[in-house]
């Protein structure tokens, strides 16, 4: 399916009728849940246009089963349109979002800028608060790149397509949503391969790509600041030392970007 706008995404993503809700969600409800501070508060007043439920998926709506174990209960997965008129605080956003409403969330973020629509995906895995059973942990949010719609590159085009909700695991919500988070640190792997491939879960010994990832955007930083450090310095022996560490700094990225 050849997908062009926000409006051919969702054509896309072939979520049966029965999942449908579309309904609007106002931003008095984050307001009352009381998961908000005074910044987060400015974000949603300020940053957020329009919110949308656009589907919820569970067993009495979709062929798929619950999951739940000591730490996780997978009762559902929702995925919600965010419209904004500024991306630039869309983690923090997302942030108190994933905070609010207990369910698993698939947050697809979207921005048109000159008429071209640009989407952003965020998905957070959710654990139970083992202190208080009541209340959520949340960890591992992971977030595309924007894509723009119109002029998606062959990766950005293969990511969207595999989104389609028969390419994802049905066996219980738990793999449904990790197949939906598998894709999303994919297409930011390819960022660095070329190629958006996913992970064959057959592999003897499966490589963590959201690590590899993380410590990448780690020796980002720190390649960063020494290049800062190295701009500031006079003395020719520190010179000299700080360009051999951003060197091994660039050896260890190059490691990295050639097994993701």
């Amino acid at each position: 399916m050849d997908i062009h706008n926000l409006e051919s995404f969702l054509d896309s993503l072939q979520v049966p009728a029965s999942c449908q809700l579309n309904k609007p969600v106002y931003k008095k409800m984050f307001l009352d849940m009381g998961a908000l501070d005074a910044t987060d508060k400015v974000c949603l007043k300020d940053d957020v246009s329009k919110i949308r439920w656009l589907y919820t998926l569970k067993p009495g709506t979709i062929n798929i089963p619950v999951y739940k174990d000591s730490i996780r209960e997978y009762e559902e997965v929702a995925i919600l349109l965010v419209e904004l008129s500024n991306h630039t605080r869309i983690k923090r956003i997302a942030g108190f979002m994933q905070r609010s409403i207990p369910y698993p969330l698939v947050l697809i973020f979207a921005n048109n800028i000159e008429g071209n629509d640009l989407l952003c995906f965020s998905l957070s895995d959710k654990r139970i608060n083992q202190a208080d059973k009541e209340k959520w942990v949340i960890e591992d949010t992971v977030f595309t790149d924007w894509i723009s719609l119109q002029e998606q590159s062959n990766e950005e085009s293969d990511f969207l397509q595999s989104l389609s909700i028969n390419n994802l695991s049905f066996k219980n919500f738990w793999e449904f949503y990790k197949s939906f988070t598998e894709r999303v640190i994919a297409i930011n792997c390819a960022v660095h391969s070329g190629l958006f491939m996913l992970e064959n879960a057959e592999k003897a010994e499966p490589v963590d790509r959201l690590v590899k990832l993380k410590e990448l955007e780690r020796l980002e930083v720190k390649k960063a600041e020494l290049a800062n450090k190295l701009k500031k310095e006079k003395q020719m022996g520190r010179q000299i030392h700080l360009n051999t560490e951003i060197k091994q700094i660039k050896d260890q990225m190059s490691a990295i970007k050639g097994s993701l």
